[in-house]
């Protein structure tokens, strides 16, 4: 997968140091996935929300952290849509973030 707003990964782990190397350790996977449909992103994230088709909500550093991705399986492109803390996550509407 071709991983987009890696900038904003590093802004939130430079706030929240402790998300590093779990955030770090998505970006690799998903970096190198070849995720063609949503089962295969479960398949591998069993923990993970399929909020529809393509927008994914998966738990980061053993759910202390909600990242949001939108996930363009046609042309292998993930977007990274939201990561913050669960309270941020709350107020945010997962589906169209």
């Amino acid at each position: 997968m071709h991983v987009l707003a890696l900038k904003t990964l590093k802004l939130f782990w430079q706030r929240h140091p402790d998300a590093e190397q779990a955030i770090r350790a998505w970006y690799y996977e998903a970096k190198n996935a070849r995720w063609a449909k949503s089962a295969d992103v479960k398949a591998r994230y069993p923990s993970a929300s399929i909020v529809r088709a393509e927008r994914i909500v998966f738990n980061i550093c053993g759910n202390k952290y909600r990242l949001i991705v939108r996930v363009n399986f046609g042309s292998g492109t993930a977007f990274v849509r939201f990561v913050g803390t669960h309270a941020e996550y709350d107020k945010v509407d997962a589906e169209t973030v």
